[in-house]
């Protein structure tokens, strides 16, 4: 296992024999508790150096001894009623404390049937003890000074006691406390997480992780984009730095499944460190976390947070949380942090390069692809438009398949997205109100990369209350708007045209929307009753070329609930026999007429009447 020395990150490649240094008297703990908290070290996969094990014949036990201890990430000092009464133990302990103050040693004191009080203060047993090293070391004094001055600092350390209670109970307690912290020291496995450390350094200051203010900090973005990856490694990274902390991935799906309580049990329960907790209801849940956890210093991670609610009875407010402590929410949803996090961090797509490394790690297991595969893999690189999600499952579709089945995969996926791919998208969709979904479909289908004026005039013709509707779209981060123009990633245009279509694929006249010329002109040539369409782009100049279908524009008619059609290259073809159809009375000298039905709306694109 790789892990970090605790004196310096440039021996990240050492091999670890050991990672714990357990310190006990043996006539107090070997028999009982010592065997079962080293068992279940072991057993957790935490081997545990004790200093009874056989050591090599020819060195000085001593020697080895000191080796061990400046080897290892963590000591255990489990301190009892006699422990102060060996020598052996103390100069164990003076070591310890030294590697604490000079290499970065963890060190956990565990007081067992002794109190802190009295190792701090050395009295009773300690203090008896104490008498005879000084009688014995009466000319070297110096040393007993050093062990009474190592017992009050390992006692001014965090550290758990044994109270009343079970002792095995008491054990995993320990054992939970220790691989938390192994697991802060272990350098946190990047491999396959390209582009990704400027977005960490970039939110690790937000977090500002050295101020003693509490801090609730947003990760916002669609789907897909590594909202939740970048929550975890910068977890990973801090979580070290509390009292205690907890992760709870997919509250949107939790919440949905089991309500609230189980996810403040959760909470509560890993934060504490306690095996169960009992929860009434969520206000009960309310009064204990903010009771609780108001002087701890805590690190929490509510990941793909949908609703209002469960922000109410998770986080409440900063005063809920001891000083320093550090909330990061994931959501695809601004409106719905905005007032709730001091910032809001927008997670970013990768960039053509660290896109095309990424693929290349899933796809062929190395970080640039063959040659004879470039222009492919670029090709799929363009496809996913730098959403890790798409790069992710497309880049591990492909691995081990052979040319012919990658170009059949490229063609296909220009009329069928990737089901997985389109499954997580689909959740910022699903959580939409229905007029919002219906101008997402409008937008994927007619309007994407339209300008602002142009969309909210026909969107508002058709009773769809746009201005609201479409700030939504951008809080849930299924819209983007820049330069006056909305636009959308492509793959959600993709997922949007897909569901207007899935039901029927090969039938689009039973689609509520058309934009695509071969399914319009398949349309026409049925001139067949067609109650499902409502919305069409007509690209007379491509119709013009299909003699069959242009005769077929009384079909028109037969589409009862058609509400906008959008009509392109009406100059060059449209003529005056048509446009009465449509009850337009002057003749256009743009390119493009939108009608609204039932004709309370039509205009011409520029504005261009006779």
């Amino acid at each position: 296992m790789d892990t970090i020395s605790p004196s310096s990150s440039s021996s990240s490649t050492h091999q670890w024999k050991y990672h714990v240094f357990l310190s006990f008297r043996g006539e107090d703990t070997r028999n009982n508790f010592i065997d079962h908290l080293y068992a279940a070290l072991n057993q957790k996969g935490v081997y545990t150096f004790r200093d009874d094990e056989k050591l090599e014949r020819g060195e000085p036990i001593s020697l080895l001894l000191l080796k061990a201890i400046e080897d290892l990430l963590l000591a255990i000092v489990v301190l009892s009623k006699n422990y102060a009464s060996s020598t052996w133990c103390l100069d164990e302990l003076m070591k310890i404390m030294d590697c604490k103050k000079n290499m970065g040693l963890i060190v956990l004191p565990i007081f067992y049937d002794v109190e802190p009080f009295v190792v701090r203060e050395q009295t009773k047993t300690y203090a008896q003890a104490f008498v005879e090293h000084e009688k014995h070391f009466n000319k070297n004094l110096k040393k007993v000074h050093s062990w009474r001055a190592a017992l009050t600092d390992v006692s001014n350390l965090s550290g758990r006691s044994l109270e009343d209670g079970p002792e095995s109970e008491f054990i995993q307690g320990i054992i939970k406390v220790i691989s938390l912290k192994l697991s802060s020291l272990f350098p946190k496995d990047t491999n396959g997480l390209v582009g990704i450390d400027s977005q960490v350094e970039k939110l690790m200051s937000l977090l500002a992780i050295g101020s003693n203010d509490v801090f609730f900090v947003g990760i916002w973005g669609m789907g897909g984009i590594g909202k939740t990856t970048l929550a975890r490694v910068v977890y990973e990274m801090v979580l070290s730095e509390f009292e205690g902390h907890c992760f709870i991935a997919n509250v949107r799906g939790e919440y949905e499944k089991c309500g609230l309580l189980p996810l403040q049990q959760k909470l509560i329960r890993e934060i504490l460190m306690e095996e169960s907790v009992n929860i009434r209801d969520d206000y009960d849940g309310i009064d204990i976390i903010k009771n609780r956890l108001c002087h701890k210093k805590i690190l929490l991670v509510l990941d793909d947070v949908n609703q209002f609610n469960q922000l109410e009875k998770l986080v409440g407010d900063s005063r809920w949380f001891g000083r320093g402590s550090r909330v990061i929410i994931t959501t695809r949803d601004e409106h719905l942090i905005r007032h709730k996090v001091h910032t809001i961090y927008e997670a970013q797509g990768m960039n053509d390069i660290e896109a095309l490394c990424l693929f290349s790690l899933k796809a062929f297991k190395e970080y640039d692809p063959p040659k004879d595969y470039l222009a492919l893999s670029k090709s799929f690189i363009d496809y996913a438009k730098g959403l890790p999600l798409a790069i992710d499952v497309l880049g591990s579709f492909l691995y081990d398949r052979s040319k012919e089945e990658w170009e059949g995969t490229l063609n296909r996926l220009k009329e069928y997205p990737n089901k997985k791919i389109i499954e997580i998208l689909e959740i910022g969709f699903d959580g939409l109100e229905d007029i919002e979904k219906e101008i997402f479909l409008h937008i994927a289908c007619f309007f994407n990369m339209k300008g602002n004026d142009y969309i909210v005039e026909i969107l508002d013709c058709l009773g769809l209350h746009p201005k609201i509707g479409l700030k939504v779209l951008i809080e849930r981060s299924v819209l983007n708007y820049y330069g006056n123009i909305y636009w959308m990633h492509d793959l959600l245009q993709q997922m949007g045209q897909d569901m207007v279509r899935r039901d029927c694929p090969l039938e689009p006249e039973k689609w509520s929307k058309l934009w695509l010329y071969k399914d319009i002109r398949s349309v026409l040539m049925k001139n067949i009753e067609m109650e499902a369409i409502q919305g069409l782009v007509l690209q007379l100049g491509e119709l013009h070329k299909s003699e069959k279908a242009h005769r077929n524009l009384e079909a028109f008619p037969k589409m009862p609930n058609l509400k906008l059609l959008i009509i392109h290259d009406v100059q060059t073809i449209m003529e005056k026999s048509v446009l009465l159809k449509f009850n337009a009375k002057k003749k256009p000298k743009s390119c493009e007429l939108v009608i609204v039905f039932p004709f309370k709306y039509a205009f011409f694109k520029e504005i261009g009447l006779e």
